[in-house]
C-alpha cells in the first residue's frame, strides 16, 4: 500500500479525544468489534459526522468458510446504519478480491447503478448486511483502515467556491496533504475517482470531495482514529479563524429581525396550522428549534437567499429535501393571522416550485413524486421547524439543516477578493460550473444532481426495504387520566402502536412513571408527559400547548379520568361535592373538548376525542346519584359534541361497568367498605390489589359473561375508536360491561 506522511498524535484543541487504549486492547483479536469500536467513538460527536451519515470500513483476514484458508475481507458499515449506535452485527462482509473483480465488469458511469446488485453476490459467509451504495469507495482506498464522515467543518471548504484554493491554504499551515476532488455522485465511479486521486498524489492523507465530504484513512485503527478527529480539528480550527474575523454581526450578511422573547408562545399558536398545510399528502409530526444557530439563519439578512439553494452534502439534502420554505413575515409586528396566511400562501408556492422541479428531472424511469411538501420550515424571529414521519425523524431532519446552516456560514466566512465568478471547483469540467449556483462563497448542489440523489433508484430501493410503519406513527394523542387505570393502558396500547403521546394527569409523578413504561414500547422520542388539572380551563390549555410543541399539532384527545363522590357519615353528598362532581365530570370535559376544536379546526385533519363515560349512566342507584347523573350529561355531551364537531373531528364514548384494578376510584378504604357492604370476606394483610380483586370478581357475577371489567378491556375500546377502523363511528357510546343487561339500551 501506499506510504503515507500522516504522523498520528492525540493532540486535538476543538473535538475530544476519546480512544482507549485499554478498550482497544480487549479488542484485539476481534477486528470488527475495533472497528464497531472506532465507529461508536466518531458517531458520539456530531461535529464528526451527523446522524446515519458517513461510513467506516475495515480491511481484515478472516477464515474461509470454504477453504479454511485466511481471506481478504472488507467490512463497511451497512446501508441506513448510524455510527454511533451500530453494533458488530450492523456491518456488512464482502469478499474484497470479488469487489476489485468488479473493475472489470463495470461498463462506465451511464452503468454504474448495476453493479449495485453484484455486492450481495460478493458477501462474505452468511453476512447478510445490505451493502452501501458507498462500498467500493471503501474498497478502492488502498488503506486497510477507512473513514467517510461529513463533518461540518469539512463541508464548508467541501461547499466553498473558493474551496480548493482554500484547502490548499489549509494543508500549507498544518503541513496537510490532503487531495481536492470535484463533485461525484456516490458510487462506483467515484469510487475509481478516489482511487485514482490517491495513487495519483503519493503520501496524501486525505481527500476532500467537493459539496459532499472527507476521506482519511490510517494503517491501524487507531491511526485511522486520530486521523479523522485531528483531520476535523484542523479543519474546525481554520474555518473558526474565518468567523472570527468576519464576526457575529456580519455573520450571514448580518442580522434582519430580532428574535421573539415569546417566540415558544407563537410557535404553540401556528404549529398547528403550520403542521395541517404541511401534511397534505400525508401526516407528519414537527420538531420547532429556536436555538441560537437557529434564530440567527431565521433571522439572517441573506437566509431567504442561501435557504433557496439548498443544502450541498447529499446526506444533508435527503432529510432536508431540494431545500427549505422561508416565511417571509416581521416578526415584529406579532401579526399571527398574517402569518397564517403567508403560511398557506407559501406552501402553495412551495408545492407548485416543487412539482416544476420534479416534472424538469424526473425521466421516464424515475420513481414517481413522493412528496412535494416541505420538511424544513423557516420563520423570522421563531427559528426552524422540522417535519418527518416520526418524531426522531423530524428532530434529526432539523438538525441536518442545522448542520447546513454551519456549512453556509463556514463557506461565506472563507468568501475572499479575486475568486473568479462562475468557475467553481465542484465541478468535474469547468465548462459545467455553470450548473452549480453561489451566492458569498457557498456552492450549493445543481438541481439535477440532487434530484439523482433525491429520486435515485438505489435510494427508491432503500426506502422501499423499510419496514411499514405501525398503525398511529404519524399521530398525536393527549391521554387526560393516563397515569393510571384505564388511562394508562390506553398510553400503553397506543405507544405500541406507534403513537405519539402525552400522558397528562393530576398525579405529575404517575404520568412521569407511565410516559417510562409508554417510552420502553416505542421511543422516547414519542412520549412526553404533564400534569393536568380537568377542572381548570387554563391548565387544560397548557396540557394541550405542550403537547402542540412537543410534536406539532393533536391527532386524538382522550380522557379517562373522573371523580367518585364518598358520601358522608350520614350516607350524603354535601352541594359542594355534587358541584365539584359535575364541574369535573361533564364541564372538563366539555372545556377539553373545546380548547381542543381551536387547535384541531386550525390543523384541519380528521381527528378523534374519546371519552369516557359509565354503566352507571343508564344504571340508577342509590348512594351514587352525582356520579351516576354526570355521566348521564356526558352521554349527551358526547352526542353533542359529534354533531358540532363533526365532520371533521369525530367524537365518541366508551360505558364501562365497574372497573376496579388499577383505578384511583378505588383506594383500599372504599374497596373494605364494600368487601363489608357485600358480606365478602377478606384479610387486612392482603395488598390493595388483592382486594380490588375479589370486589372486581363480586362485580363480574353480575354479568352475562362473568368475567371482571379490566383496564385492558376499556383501552382496547378506546383505541379501536381512536382509530380508521372506527372511521364511520361518531356520537356513540360503547358499552365494556360484561353485558350488564341493566344497562342495555332502551
Amino acid at each position: 500500500m501506499p506510504e503515507t506522511s500522516f504522523a498520528p498524535n492525540a493532540e486535538v484543541t476543538h473535538l475530544k479525544y476519546l480512544w482507549n487504549d485499554e478498550e482497544a486492547d480487549r479488542l484485539k483479536n476481534d477486528p470488527i468489534g475495533l472497528l464497531r469500536y472506532r465507529s461508536n467513538l466518531l458517531g458520539a460527536d456530531l461535529r464528526i459526522t451527523n446522524f446515519g451519515g458517513g461510513n467506516t470500513s475495515s480491511k481484515i483476514e478472516l477464515p474461509d468458510p470454504f477453504t479454511g484458508k485466511p481471506v481478504r475481507v472488507l467490512a463497511v458499515k451497512g446501508s441506513g446504519g448510524d455510527l454511533g449506535s451500530i453494533k458488530d452485527s450492523g456491518f456488512a462482509l464482502l469478499y474484497l478480491d470479488r469487489l476489485e473483480q468488479l473493475k472489470d465488469v463495470y461498463q462506465g458511469e451511464a452503468h454504474e447503478d448495476e453493479m449495485v446488485a453484484f455486492y450481495p453476490l460478493s458477501a462474505f459467509s452468511e453476512n447478510k448486511v445490505a451493502a452501501s451504495i458507498d462500498t467500493p469507495l471503501h474498497a478502492f482506498v488502498p488503506y486497510p483502515h477507512v473513514d467517510h464522515l461529513h463533518p461540518d467543518w469539512a463541508i464548508a471548504l467541501a461547499a466553498s467556491a473558493n474551496g480548493k484554493r482554500k484547502l490548499e491554504e489549509f494543508n500549507k499551515r498544518y503541513g496537510r496533504r490532503v487531495v481536492w476532488l470535484h463533485w461525484q455522485r456516490p458510487g462506483f465511479e467515484l469510487g475509481l475517482q478516489l482511487e485514482h486521486a490517491i495513487k495519483s498524489n503519493p503520501g496524501c492523507d486525505g481527500v476532500l470531495l467537493g459539496s459532499h465530504g472527507l476521506f482519511t484513512w490510517g494503517n491501524s485503527q487507531r491511526e485511522c482514529y486520530l486521523n479523522s478527529i485531528r483531520t476535523i480539528d484542523q479543519m474546525g480550527e481554520f474555518i473558526l479563524e474565518h468567523l472570527a474575523k468576519l464576526g457575529d454581526a456580519a455573520l450571514l450578511g448580518g442580522v434582519e429581525s430580532e428574535p421573539l422573547a415569546d417566540r415558544e408562545k407563537i410557535a404553540a399558536a401556528i404549529l398547528p396550522a403550520l403542521r395541517g398545510v404541511v401534511s397534505s399528502n400525508r401526516r407528519t409530526i414537527a420538531h420547532f428549534d429556536d436555538s441560537e444557530d437557529a434564530l440567527r439563519f431565521a433571522n439572517s439578512a441573506w437566509g431567504r437567499q442561501l435557504g433557496a439553494l439548498g443544502t450541498s452534502c447529499p446526506d444533508h439534502f435527503l432529510r432536508t429535501r431540494i431545500s427549505p420554505m422561508f416565511v417571509d413575515w416581521k416578526p415584529a409586528e406579532h401579526d399571527l393571522a398574517g402569518l397564517r396566511a403567508a403560511i398557506a400562501q407559501h406552501a402553495n408556492d412551495y408545492r407548485a416550485d416543487y412539482a416544476k422541479y420534479y416534472n424538469a428531472c424526473a425521466t421516464p424511469d424515475s420513481p414517481k413524486l413522493r412528496d412535494s411538501n416541505p420538511s424544513v420550515v423557516i420563520i423570522p424571529g421563531l427559528g426552524l421547524f422540522g417535519f418527518g414521519k416520526n418524531k426522531k425523524e423530524a428532530r434529526i431532519t432539523t438538525e441536518f439543516f442545522v448542520n447546513a446552516i454551519h456549512v453556509m456560514a463556514g463557506a461565506n466566512a472563507l468568501e475572499e477578493a479575486g475568486t473568479e465568478a462562475g468557475i467553481y471547483p465542484q465541478a468535474r469540467h469547468a465548462e459545467r460550473s455553470h450548473e452549480f449556483e453561489s451566492f458569498h462563497n457557498y456552492v450549493a448542489l445543481p438541481r439535477t444532481e440532487a434530484f439523482r440523489i433525491e429520486y435515485w433508484a438505489l435510494e427508491e430501493a432503500k426506502l422501499q426495504r423499510m419496514p411499514p410503519e405501525a398503525e398511529f406513527s404519524r399521530k398525536i394523542f393527549l391521554i387526560v387520566g393516563g397515569g393510571s387505570g384505564i388511562g394508562r393502558e390506553v398510553a400503553l396500547l397506543l405507544a405500541k402502536k406507534g403513537a405519539h403521546l402525552v400522558v397528562a394527569d393530576m398525579n405529575a409523578q404517575a404520568t412521569e412513571e407511565v410516559a417510562k413504561e409508554a417510552a420502553k414500547l416505542s421511543s422516547p422520542d414519542q412520549v412526553s408527559h404533564c400534569a393536568v388539572d380537568l377542572g381548570s380551563g387554563p391548565s387544560i390549555a397548557a396540557a394541550l400547548e405542550h403537547t402542540i410543541l412537543q410534536f406539532g399539532g393533536i391527532d386524538g384527545i382522550i380522557n379517562t379520568a373522573a371523580i367518585f363522590p364518598v358520601p358522608g357519615a350520614d350516607g350524603l353528598l354535601s352541594e359542594a361535592q355534587w358541584v365539584k362532581t359535575f364541574h369535573i365530570n361533564v364541564t372538563g370535559n366539555f372545556l377539553l373538548a373545546k380548547e381542543a376544536e381551536r387547535v384541531l379546526r386550525e390543523q384541519n385533519l380528521p381527528a378523534v376525542v374519546v371519552l369516557t363515560s359509565s354503566a352507571n349512566a343508564v344504571v340508577p342507584k342509590r348512594g351514587s346519584e352525582a356520579y351516576d347523573v354526570s355521566k348521564s350529561a356526558l352521554n349527551q355531551l358526547i352526542r353533542e359534541l359529534a354533531i358540532g364537531m363533526g365532520p371533521l373531528v369525530r367524537v365518541n364514548g366508551i360505558a364501562p361497568a365497574t372497573v376496579v384494578a388499577g383505578s384511583t376510584m378505588f383506594p383500599r378504604d372504599r374497596v373494605i367498605v364494600s368487601l363489608s357492604k357485600y358480606g365478602i370476606s377478606f384479610s387486612e394483610d392482603e395488598t390493595t390489589e388483592e382486594l380490588r380483586g375479589k370486589l372486581a370478581e363480586f362485580y363480574a357475577q353480575r354479568t352475562i359473561t362473568r368475567k371482571p371489567i379490566l383496564p385492558q378491556d376499556c383501552a382496547a375500546a378506546i383505541v379501536w375508536l381512536a382509530g380508521e377502523e372506527s372511521a364511520k363511528t361518531t356520537g356513540h357510546i360503547i358499552p365494556v360491561d360484561g353485558g350488564l343487561s341493566e344497562a342495555f339500551l332502551r
